[in-house]
């Protein structure tokens, strides 16, 4: 048994919101309060706190945790300008042996001066070496010759199901595949195995833990799966994980009679993933109103209401909850409408109301903002996207952009809030995610004090919301995670900084001193 004392503990929990001391047993909190406790405990027991903040573990509810985990790795393609990506690919071809694969992550034409990059250009510095690189979005990539050929993509190649290769005036590619497009590449790289991906998978929790996450919602593929399997059966995943499913093993889910919440405390199943549109930055988020600069271009829907209510209610008779991707307000009414059917099958067959989620809700209509919560839908968004998008939103979305990233919107309406930051997409750091949600401004403080349609700011309670009571109700967790409450996991952080005490605008540089999960201290400074 082990005393944590002489803290500001923030609790999140409604019933008694702070204290100074808690009293663990094992994995789960016995009983907090204040000083009084000590009296209670054995004085070997106790940690003196020094005054130091404790907040619940905080969980990111949207990443994509085995990608994460290989972006460490890869060629860091976020720069300020297209010559200085192509100088750290070339770096890294010399480095790489003969035919081995450099990938890469980060890219965005949007900084570039909006210009599609192309093959060409990433041939006159890897003419033999295959070169893969998604864009910041994860809805491209741009790719080489040498790419291209292993893939076999021709002039010939005809555009997939949900995808596109883009192509020069000659008809011949050249080098940008969007959506879907680039699974006709990826499928070629080399692929880690089972026990590489466990040892990727150890690596990146470490360094979860240190920014202060003791869980995450993550929205990878099989191979992820079985890494964490892996991890988990060696006794190494102290990372609580929820795992979404992707749609191509919905049948596979079903037919196992899997559902939603199986599992454990470590590693549990979460819902079914679908994609009903792209991304903001390739411009094929689904729009009601085409693109600014594109008047003939409103996105790609990929899935239309009757197909989101086709495969929820596939996926309902198994007790499996939908986790829907959308990012344009096209997509998302589609979604909503799709939710709509389910939740009338869900009452027409007595069948309960499963804990569905909507992805991002990027851009949405303002007739369509209090539809989530009138259908007890998630609003899983992920604020650090604001900073990075409200440029190109503005661009592209115009006066829309008043709805774009609308949390204050969401939570004023009633819906429940699960945040997270789409990694690799953006940092995994929530801190970074709490600046963005409660400042609506960059690291760098533009656009300015009041933020960039500040309306949509949070407090920073419910911003803290977001990563604590959120996922955990959206994983089903909440009688014993994102809460610090006798009977309740103990998952902490440690911050030697009070963040309802510091500047709004230094959120992003808080620090975590420390990080328990389940009683055990994964991570000391």
């Amino acid at each position: 048994m082990r005393f944590l004392h002489n803290a500001r503990i923030y609790t999140m929990d409604e019933d008694r919101p702070t204290a100074t001391a808690l009293a663990l047993d094992g994995q789960r909190i016995l009983a907090i309060g204040g000083e009084d406790l000590l009296a209670d405990f054995d004085p070997a027991g106790r940690e003196d706190m020094q005054g130091q903040v404790i907040l619940p573990g905080l969980v990111d509810a949207h990443l994509h945790l085995l990608q994460f985990a290989e972006s460490l790795q890869r060629v860091d393609c976020e720069t300020e300008s297209k010559d200085e990506c192509l100088r750290r690919v070339a770096a890294r071809v010399q480095e790489s042996g003969p035919g081995t694969w450099v990938c890469g992550h980060g890219w965005n034409q949007n900084n570039w001066g909006g210009e599609w990059p192309t093959a060409a250009e990433l041939d006159a510095i890897a003419p033999r070496t295959p070169v893969y690189l998604t864009a910041k979005s994860l809805h491209a990539a741009w790719v080489n010759s040498p790419a291209l050929q292993q893939a076999g993509i021709t002039a010939s190649t005809p555009d997939p199901d949900n995808g596109q290769i883009l192509r020069d005036q000659g008809g011949q590619p050249n080098g940008i595949l969007l959506e879907d497009a680039y699974f006709l590449v990826r499928d070629n790289i080399p692929q880690l195995t089972v026990e590489e991906a466990a040892r990727c998978l150890d690596t990146a929790q470490r360094q979860l833990w240190q920014l202060g996450l003791t869980g995450v919602h993550d929205f990878d593929g099989s191979l992820c799966f079985q890494g964490l399997q892996r991890l988990r059966t060696d006794g190494g995943l102290k990372l609580r994980v929820v795992k979404n499913l992707p749609l191509d093993r919905l049948a596979e889910a079903v037919a196992l009679g899997l559902g939603s919440g199986f599992g454990d405390d470590r590693l549990r199943i979460g819902s079914v993933k679908l994609f009903a549109d792209g991304a903001l930055g390739p411009r094929t988020a689904a729009v009601l109103e085409p693109y600014v600069d594109e008047p003939g271009n409103r996105g790609m829907l990929n899935l239309d209401g009757s197909q989101v209510g086709a495969y929820g209610r596939q996926a309902a008779l198994s007790g499996l909850s939908l986790a829907v991707h959308a990012i344009g307000d096209l997509a998302v009414r589609e979604v909503l409408e799709g939710f709509a059917q389910l939740r009338a099958f869900e009452i027409q067959n007595g069948l309960p109301a499963l804990r569905h989620r909507i992805e991002h809700v990027q851009l949405i209509h303002p007739e369509d903002v209090g539809r989530l919560a009138d259908l007890g839908l998630i609003a899983s968004m992920q604020p650090v996207h604001a900073p990075s998008d409200m440029p190109m939103a503005d661009r592209l979305w115009g006066a829309r952009a008043a709805f774009a990233y609308a949390w204050q919107a969401q939570r004023q309406h009633g819906a429940r809030l699960a945040f997270g930051s789409d990694a690799p997409v953006e940092s995994p750091n929530p801190f970074w995610g709490l600046h963005a949600a409660v400042t609506r401004c960059r690291r760098d403080g533009s656009p300015g004090e009041q933020g960039w349609y500040p309306e949509q700011r949070l407090d920073l309670l419910t911003a803290l919301q977001g990563f604590t009571t959120g996922p955990a109700y959206a994983a089903g967790t909440e009688g014993r995670l994102g809460r610090l409450a006798p009977g309740c996991l103990a998952d902490l952080i440690v911050l030697a900084v009070d963040p309802f005490a510091c500047d709004p605008a230094d959120l992003h540089r808080v620090r975590p001193a420390a990080t328990m999960i389940g009683g055990e201290w994964v991570w000391q400074s």
